[in-house]
């Protein structure tokens, strides 16, 4: 579902920001959020997690709260390097679905469990393109994580490289491809840091239809390469722009940074890739709490499609 809200007039010039909010589906859901926390279910697992911008008062009560099966705690006592307090013995992996995927949820070290299913509207839509394109379509998943994104957009008939600099992310994402039985599609793992991997690119003269860019606020590679997003964003992008065909698809660009405004993602993606024609799309992700109508938001976007 998608919501476009306007900003508020400046006396000159209105501008629309888009907010593209995601439901639960059967395998997840935004429980309720407030207080600086999100209360989420995954699969048949209950989790709290830290939000900072969930600024308001829980809809629930507070023993829905206390009945999660895992806390993420932020501290590192007796309960080890996980950081989570569990109310019950908890696996240490276990199976969801999106779509034409399959995925594991993990308990990690900084609070994720290897999904951001804010996102799913990004997912979709790059997988509509990519069915509707009608040509062969290489798509290049910058920051890519445990994989989702890839793999569902090599079902929808892309052949998908996919960076990242953590080894555990992708043997992660080589995991989900398994499960999903997706081990014949054209999907090449790269280990590397995306910033080194996209400059060689362009030396080499790859070229790519589509570009999915998610980066990290801060980040290292697996040299000790640093990535700090307001530093290296912007020639980032300069060399996803340098990589596109003469006729791209897509590209499209989550920000996890509190700090940041979309407006200025919208003028640097705009900056960059504004020769290209086409259209743009800057605002906000958010989830959509089950059985509310209220929305947390999450991250900002810019997408630019043909």
């Amino acid at each position: 579902m998608t919501q476009t809200l306007p900003l508020p007039a400046s006396g000159t010039t209105a501008r629309a920001s888009t907010v593209l909010v995601a439901d639960g589906w059967g395998d997840y859901a935004l429980i309720d959020s407030g207080n600086g926390a999100k209360l989420e279910r995954y699969g048949r697992v209950t989790v709290v997690r830290p939000e900072e911008q969930a600024m308001w008062r829980p809809r629930l009560p507070a023993e829905r709260w206390d009945a999660a099966d895992a806390v993420f705690t932020g501290s590192m006592d007796e309960e080890g390097a996980g950081r989570w307090r569990m109310a019950r013995p908890l696996p240490e992996a276990w199976e969801l679905g999106y779509g034409s995927a399959r995925f594991l949820c993990r308990f990690t070290s900084f609070r994720h469990l290897g999904i951001f299913p804010e996102q799913r509207s990004h997912w979709d839509d790059m997988a509509l393109a990519i069915r509707r394109a009608g040509r062969p379509i290489r798509l290049l998943n910058l920051f890519g994580y445990t994989g989702l994104a890839s793999l569902l957009a090599a079902d929808a008939g892309a052949e998908v490289t996919h960076v990242d600099a953590s080894k555990k992310s992708v043997a992660w994402a080589r995991e989900n491809q398994a499960l999903s039985g997706m081990g014949g599609l054209p999907i090449r793992w790269i280990i590397d840091d995306a910033m080194k991997y996209a400059a060689r690119e362009v030396r080499r003269g790859s070229r790519y239809d589509a570009v999915l860019l998610d980066p990290p606020r801060f980040g290292r590679g697996p040299a000790g390469e640093v990535w700090q997003l307001f530093e290296h964003l912007p020639e980032m992008l300069s060399l996803v722009r340098q990589l596109l065909t003469p006729e791209p698809l897509a590209v499209v660009t989550t920000v996890y940074a509190i700090r940041a405004s979309h407006l200025a993602i919208d003028r640097l993606v705009r900056q960059e890739l504004g020769d290209l024609g086409g259209r743009f799309e800057t605002g906000e992700l958010a989830l959509a709490e089950e059985g509310s109508d209220r929305l947390m938001p999450t991250s900002l976007f810019s997408r630019w499609s043909a």
